[in-house]
């Protein structure tokens, strides 16, 4: 399999889509929101020509995998069936996994629940993290003008509404905002830049830097996501976010086990995520939770998109990482 294949599988209920090209033990790549299997464009071929098997599918809710209608349908139990029915459709044993954003998520979570399908982990960007003690949603900041983006995802119908008016402008807005073209999260006080609140009346793109086309991000790949987006909508890539109650609840049975299997994990130094107050130490300490951190690796510059901003960097810490195991 010397050239990039799409096929649709079947797993755990529901038909999805898959990008994948090599032969050899295989690596999945698990994207983000809002993005689709393209965004791991620069690492399936240099993993490919390593040796691997690469798979990337288009997550559950988004591109030419199927959406379910009910929200709850979008719950980490469903997210990590979904992989673990991948495996079992490619007829492999175990995979390593690679995840970015929501990506990362799954993966650290697929870890933790299924360590005899998974034999290592690379998570881009979002560290594993202990479950809340109390509904994540209670605690996010909000005023009588602003409100946190994660709390202004949960109804549905507002914020599809705001995106799908102009879906390569968002698309554009949102890749642009969270990379590390946009600039330093930090001012010169060292204090964290203000982090994603967004105006009630105004919504969330108001508020965000005009975007510009990048080295990494050109037209045509702005064409690629807005053709995804305008097929599917917004709506699946949301309901991971208004699950996040939810998913503390079914998870809780899981409280203090920790992920076994061999680990690393990259992160930007712009990278949105570290505006969050308590973040930097959540990084710091996340070996208690994952004992087989081999290292974080931390990229000068770099966003939210690591594998699509510094592509050579990400495959070749991908490859040494998975040849070490």
């Amino acid at each position: 399999m010397n050239e990039l294949k799409h096929r649709i599988i079947e797993t755990n209920g529901i038909k999805m889509h898959i990008a994948e090209q090599g032969e050899g033990p295989i690596v999945l790549l698990l994207h983000g929101f809002p993005e689709v299997w393209y965004s791991w464009r620069y690492q399936i071929p240099a993993l490919a020509k390593e040796g691997f098997h690469v798979v990337a599918p288009d997550l559950r809710g988004f591109g030419n995998t199927e959406q379910p209608k009910d929200v709850d349908q979008y719950t980490l139990l469903h997210l990590v069936g979904d992989i673990v029915g991948l495996l079992d459709a490619l007829n492999e044993e175990t995979a390593v996994i690679v995840g970015n954003d929501w990506g990362a998520t799954l993966a650290w979570n697929a870890a933790l629940l299924r360590p005899d399908r998974f034999r290592g982990i690379v998570a881009l960007t979002v560290p594993m993290m202990p479950q809340p003690p109390i509904p994540p949603t209670t605690v996010f900041p909000k005023n009588e003008k602003e409100l946190f983006y994660t709390l202004y995802f949960q109804t549905p119908g507002i914020a599809e509404k705001e995106f799908e008016k102009d879906i390569y402008f968002t698309i554009h807005n949102l890749l642009y905002w969270a990379s590390g073209d946009a600039g330093p999260r930090k001012g010169n006080d060292g204090t964290p830049n203000p982090f994603s609140m967004v105006l009630r009346d105004k919504g969330l793109l108001a508020s965000l830097p005009e975007p510009k086309m990048t080295s990494w991000l050109k037209e045509e790949d702005l064409k690629v996501y807005e053709g995804a987006f305008k097929k599917t909508g917004f709506r699946g890539g949301l309901n991971y976010y208004r699950n996040l109650d939810r998913n503390r609840e079914l998870l809780s049975c899981f409280n203090d086990l920790k992920v076994t299997i061999p680990a690393q994990f990259i992160i930007g130094s712009r990278d949105v995520g570290l505006s969050i107050p308590g973040m930097e130490q959540i990084i710091s300490d996340m070996h208690n939770l994952v004992p087989n951190l081999r290292e974080n690796i931390f990229l000068e510059d770099c966003g939210h998109w690591a594998q699509q901003e510094r592509p050579e960097e990400i495959n070749k810490a991908i490859i040494s990482f998975i040849k070490s195991l």
